[in-house]
């Protein structure tokens, strides 16, 4: 079904199962030998979230090789320890105060290091919060920082959602955007979010997110053969169908023109960061080179 403005979905179906499709890349991530990442959080999560297919690959049953589709997991790996190693380099600035946009399944909160005095705002839609926060729960998992969850659709005003939860707009903030901006935004959101993150940020402040510099590229159609490998097993998304069409502004170019400084890492830099070289990292550079991964500070 393809995206609409007032679409609806679960981490079962449509652009939720995204969620679970990443926090099953981690859990299998986390079982091989050497670690580039260890989330012990993942595999829980996503036996609960309601995809079979992905239910077995967490759970170890199955492979994602055993689908055609083993190169996710250096991809999401990687990816997964690029914005990990952003909040150390975000403390180490003095930041205190961190903000994940559209958390999903993420378990950063739990999974990291946080420093003394420090605080973490998860937004998602509320029906993910309450999900994620009753799994943990029940696991008896303790959230590393202090955790405030906002659940409210980021279609709606979350700004003034997060303002009535306790962030502090005075103080710096560190942010992430993960799988947000690579074409499941429309334009204006896109461009509106950005606004809102940056009227959010006092001086100092930390942004990191992927994004897609050619808008014209569909990030879902280049895996549009993933999601024929998993119809195979039982699992039918259109990955053609989550993302929004048209073209969109430059990220990086949007940010500069709005007082950050900005740099930017390709999808080669994080494989080599993370030690996936070889044929293994020529495989997922075929798949997804396009994507971008930007960190960038406010004036």
């Amino acid at each position: 079904m393809k995206r609409s403005d007032n679409d609806t979905w679960n981490l079962a179906t449509s652009v939720g199962a995204t969620a679970t499709l990443v926090a099953a890349a981690r859990a299998a991530a986390s079982r091989q030998a050497n670690p580039i990442i260890n989330d012990p959080f993942a595999g829980p999560l996503v036996r609960a979230a309601g995809v079979e297919l992905f239910a077995r690959v967490a759970s170890g049953e199955l492979e994602f090789a055993d689908v055609e589709t083993g190169w996710v997991v250096d991809f999401f790996a990687a990816r997964t320890r690029f914005f990990d190693d952003f909040f150390p380099s975000a403390f180490s600035a003095g930041i205190r105060q961190a903000v994940i946009v559209g958390s999903g399944l993420d378990s950063r909160a739990y999974r990291l290091e946080w420093p003394a005095g420090s605080i973490v705002f998860e937004i998602d839609q509320p029906e993910v919060i309450e999900f994620k926060d009753s799994i943990l729960t029940g696991l008896g998992a303790i959230a590393a920082t202090q955790l405030c969850t906002v659940g409210i659709d980021l279609r709606e005003d979350w700004p003034k959602a997060l303002r009535q939860a306790g962030f502090d707009p005075e103080q710096p903030t560190a942010w992430l955007a993960e799988g947000l901006m690579i074409g499941y935004l429309p334009c204006d959101a896109q461009n509106r979010m950005l606004d809102q993150l940056t009227a959010l940020s006092a001086p100092g402040s930390r942004l990191t997110a992927d994004h897609v510099p050619d808008s014209s590229i569909s990030v879902g159609s280049n895996v549009q053969e993933v999601a024929e490998s998993w119809k195979r097993h039982g699992f039918d998304v259109a990955f053609g169908d989550l993302t929004y069409p048209h073209e969109c502004d430059d990220v990086e170019k949007y940010l500069q023109a709005h007082g950050w400084y900005t740099r930017a890492d390709g999808l080669a830099d994080l494989l080599n960061a993370a030690g996936v070289s070889g044929d293994a990292g020529d495989t997922v550079l075929s798949r997804v080179e396009t994507i971008h991964y930007l960190t960038a500070t406010t004036n």
